[in-house]
């Protein structure tokens, strides 16, 4: 039976709006179009009374079934826009969030006041920290993970998007060499005892990228110590909602002089800055 394009989109929005709430559903239908079709609203004005070709019938519909399990629209895609560049995540990385702009936003500034030279992004996943550092300033940036098929996925965006990246395998700061400068990290910090409670995507992501322990703190405390002892001038973390007094406690407590935290744009602690 034809079907025109007007009538896909309908469909399709019918189709995510069993499993997502309606905007949610609506969103997620033009990004379909426009992200996996190549077809623009402005495109759709003109054409969506055009049938749809077989072929194009038969990827939405196999995107629906996969969709439909919980597998995030990024990973199906194989690729998610961080500053509006275009990265490409697999389930060994975690897709690039909105709140990670934040940190970089807050490393460019701090890196800018400190007068820095470097920087070391760690746990990097899909790279998109260290390359957006790369190609927004002339720090010399480093990038380590203990992933090595994260490191594949982090040094391919890097080719592609043309930054000077150098990559480490190994954990924390231990594979990179001194001096450091700038320290910044979104590490894993979901409390494990919060698994149950958390949406079906994110059983799609690894969850060595998103769990530690110690109530999601350990990872981030043990890199706040480790960079204190390496004399970084700075280190700066994404953190959980609700994190950011303990880890400062923490982070003073490991010598650092000041810590402060940043919140996102829902008021949820976000970002940890810790100065020497």
């Amino acid at each position: 039976m034809a079907q025109t394009y007007l009538q896909l989109r309908l469909d399709l929005a019918a189709a995510l709006a069993v499993f997502l709430d309606p905007e949610e559903a609506h969103a997620e239908c033009i990004r379909w179009f426009e992200e996996g079709l190549g077809l623009s609203r402005s495109w759709m004005a003109i054409h969506g009374a055009e049938q749809v070709p077989e072929e194009a019938r038969r990827q939405v519909s196999e995107w629906v079934r996969r969709r439909r399990t919980g597998e995030p629209w990024a990973y199906i895609l194989g690729w998610s826009l961080f500053r509006d560049r275009r990265f490409q995540v697999t389930p060994a990385t975690l897709i690039p969030r909105p709140e990670t702009e934040l940190l970089v936003e807050a490393a460019l500034d701090v890196g800018g006041r400190l007068k820095v030279d470097r920087c070391v992004d760690v746990g990097t996943g899909s790279g998109i920290i260290a390359v957006s550092l790369a190609l927004e300033t002339n720090w010399q940036v480093s990038a380590s993970d203990f992933s090595q098929d994260a490191l594949m996925v982090a040094e391919q965006n890097a080719r592609a998007l043309g930054a000077a990246v150098w990559f480490h395998h190994g954990s924390l700061l231990d594979p990179i060499p001194e001096p450091l400068g700038l320290v910044v990290a979104n590490l894993p910090y979901v409390d494990p005892a919060d698994r149950l409670t958390l949406q079906r995507e994110l059983a799609f992501e690894p969850t060595s990228a998103l769990f530690a322990p110690d109530r999601g703190l350990a990872l981030s405390e043990a890199l706040l110590v480790q960079a204190k002892a390496r004399q970084a001038p700075a280190c700066l973390l994404e953190i959980g909602a609700g994190q950011g007094g303990e880890l400062c406690r923490r982070a003073m407590g490991a010598g650092w002089a000041k810590a402060m935290v940043h919140q996102d744009f829902a008021g949820h602690d976000r970002i940890l800055v810790a100065l020497a």
